[in-house]
């Protein structure tokens, strides 16, 4: 039972459609606006707290040949005058830039021309899933196995388990597996169970 554990399979690579949106319809909008070549503009900055989903959107984004700057909050001088540079060169080309960082464009110390150039585009503040979106986004991705989960278990995921997405949906694919291999239905016992060999691991 352990190596099943061990043998969870990876989660579905991000795309804009497994994104669980949240409060961040119109990111999310535009986001897919550029890709079907109706978007206002073909640049766009995210930012939030860790956990909002920025990383989520700039991959899904990249799996589709998009320049992306992930954390630009961390980069120093010279990163900050190529990423400068590359957006220049888009911008010319008509090419298409998605970046992202823990805060706005100009509240991050920042060199002056480039937050400058990020606060031209679309800038969004991603918020991060309240707890009935957690919950929701658990169902659906339950749904999408064919596995029945009981409110018990996904309220106990919520309250006691770390609290993002990656993790959640982690611990509901071993738990389903771990279901059908033992051919039993899924319940607290089993959750507790299963994070307690994961544990001794």
């Amino acid at each position: 039972m352990k190596q099943l554990l061990l043998d969870i399979k990876p989660a579905a690579p991000p795309t804009l459609h497994n994104f669980v949106m949240g409060r961040n319809a119109e990111a999310l909008a535009s986001l897919s606006d550029v890709f079907s070549n109706t978007a206002q503009s073909h640049f766009i900055y995210l930012w939030g707290e860790v956990g909002s989903g920025k990383s989520h959107l700039l991959q899904a984004c990249k799996a589709r040949n998009t320049h992306i700057a992930d954390n630009v909050h961390l980069l120093n001088a010279q990163a900050q005058i190529d990423l400068f540079n590359v957006y220049n060169q888009l911008k010319e080309s008509g090419g298409i830039l998605i970046t992202a960082g823990l805060h706005a464009p100009t509240q991050m110390g920042l060199r002056d021309d480039l937050a400058t150039r990020l606060a031209w585009g679309l800038v969004y503040q991603l918020l991060p899933l309240n707890d009935a979106e957690k919950a929701l986004a658990l169902n659906n991705h339950a749904a999408e196995r064919g596995m029945r989960l009981p409110t018990e278990v996904v309220d106990y995921c919520l309250r006691y388990l770390k609290r993002d997405l990656s993790t959640l949906m982690s611990t509901l694919d071993a738990l389903d597996e771990w279901s059908l291999t033992t051919k039993k239905p899924v319940t607290v016992p089993m959750l507790r169970q299963l994070l307690q060999l994961n544990l001794e691991i």
